[in-house]
């Protein structure tokens, strides 16, 4: 019985370390072979789960290190040994001078995401520099790249805040979270105009190809989803209306999203180059927004939804965030939105290769065969060095994104640097400061897609598509 126990045990173990090697190798190794030229995705897995990773330690910093670095009766300064005190007093300098002993546990706790988000964001500008220099550099020795990474962190505790971290990389982190915010409402316009038109060329082609009324279905699937998204952000409105109409404040958020929901939905059926499922999802976004505003509102009055401090609601909140933050980090680097089109081109070449098969050398004698062979591969290679570096020369934006994410995603996480009671860990970033981002961010978008809509009819003559 004892063999049987055992070999289970071992069987379990080499599962165990099998798995846990595979995904040593997936995170850390190679994915293709060094003669496939590099896309403008290569290391794309990699990079975002640096930055989960990043995101994850901010989590730890902010709610675990920086409170048990705070000196009390149990904790003394004076009982630290040197370094202890020099990365303590490190770690807080700046923060004393708040008042309240809660405000300066935010202090520090904002100081422990500057630290892992500002060592993200340099490793990923250093990666922007490596795949300008060469292309392949993003896809290469990413088990040194993490090491190398966890070491920056591990220096950045022996750096005091100000003035690096506050005000300096602060105030670059803000810059950089506008941009990325401003980058998320063109993606998402751009997203949703390509989806509809998308849909209607379907239903054209359907009509032509398989006879009148056969493109219904598509057009059936785009009302559909229009008409979820309008209904969503309808129930949206009524629900925040009910729940968070206790303040003016939130009353007026709530009313402006509705209006210029109704605006846009209006201009856009009395255009012509406009969209349903566009401002159908646009409305419903912004309602979105609006809700993350009303619930970023410090004033227990006004947010019903300030979280507690309870193990569960901690958890769910760290869980919720860290699942929103990672997929921003995804979806925000796909290909179409850092500029693939690699894709497109090696597609273009393989069909016209296919199709119209050019002749590459020029015609000699047919003794001279050899020659001619030789002297086509090397004009082929000459070739494809000459059409890798202007078919792969978007890999660097990649990084360029995960920078910004790096800049949002701490500035989401310390309600954009302002030291304020009211947040936890159950609902981070709450704060009059990242309520009123957020909601700006939701008029920009707006104003952006009006601008969308009425731009053909005052500028007739420009191409706006």
């Amino acid at each position: 019985m004892g063999n049987i126990f055992g070999c289970i045990a071992t069987g379990i173990g080499w599962c165990f370390c099998s798995a846990t090697a595979s995904l040593l190798g997936s995170c850390c190794g190679t994915d293709k072979a060094s003669n496939i030229p590099p896309g403008a995705n290569s290391g794309r897995k990699r990079s975002v789960f640096l930055l989960i990773l990043s995101i994850g330690l901010s989590f730890l910093f902010q709610y675990g290190v920086a409170l048990w670095l705070q000196p009390n009766d149990d904790n003394a300064l004076k009982n630290y040994t040197p370094v202890g005190k020099y990365i303590v007093n490190s770690w807080l300098s700046g923060c004393e001078d708040y008042e309240t002993v809660a405000l300066q546990e935010v202090c520090s706790g904002q100081s422990g995401v500057y630290r892992t988000a500002g060592s993200a964001f340099l490793f990923f500008l250093l990666a922007t520099i490596g795949v300008l220099l060469k292309p392949s550099a993003n896809r290469e020795a990413w088990l040194a790249k993490y090491t190398l990474f966890l070491f920056m962190i591990g220096g950045t505790i022996f750096i005091p805040n100000q003035p690096l971290f506050n005000p300096i990389l602060l105030n670059i982190f803000r810059a950089g979270g506008v941009l990325f915010i401003l980058l998320q409402q063109i993606i998402l316009i751009d997203f949703c105009y390509n989806i509809n038109d998308g849909m209607v060329e379907k239903a054209n082609q359907a009509e032509v190809e398989e006879g009148e009324g056969a493109g219904n279905k598509w057009l059936g699937i785009l009302i559909s989803i229009s008409a979820v998204c309008f209904g969503a952000a309808i129930t949206g409105i009524v629900l925040m209306y009910v729940y968070f109409g206790d303040c003016d404040i939130n009353v007026a958020f709530v009313t402006v999203t509705l209006i210029l929901g109704v605006i846009s939905t209006i201009v856009q059926l009395m255009g012509e180059e406009s969209s349903l499922l566009t401002s159908s999802s646009i409305f419903a976004y912004s309602t979105y927004l609006c809700y993350s505003a009303v619930t970023k509102n410090p004033n227990q009055a006004c947010n019903p939804q300030l979280g507690k401090e309870d193990v569960g609601g901690i958890i769910i909140g760290i869980s919720l965030a860290l699942i929103s933050l990672a997929w921003t980090g995804f979806s925000y680097t796909a290909g179409k939105a850092v500029g693939d089109e690699s894709d497109d081109v090696l597609k273009n070449n393989e069909a016209t290769n296919e199709n119209n098969q050019p002749v590459t050398g020029t015609v000699i004698d047919a003794k001279d065969d050899k020659n001619a062979t030789n002297y086509g591969s090397i004009e082929e290679e000459e070739q494809e060095e000459e059409s890798v570096p202007n078919s792969f020369s978007n890999s660097w934006k990649l990084n360029m994104v995960l920078m910004l994410i790096c800049c949002w995603y701490a500035m989401t996480l310390t309600s954009w640097g302002s030291v304020e009671t009211g947040g936890n860990a159950a609902n981070p970033g709450v704060g009059r400061i990242s309520m009123w981002i957020i909601i700006t961010s939701q008029w920009l978008m707006q104003l952006l897609y009006l601008w969308t809509l009425i731009a053909p009819s005052i500028f007739p003559d420009r191409d706006f598509s």
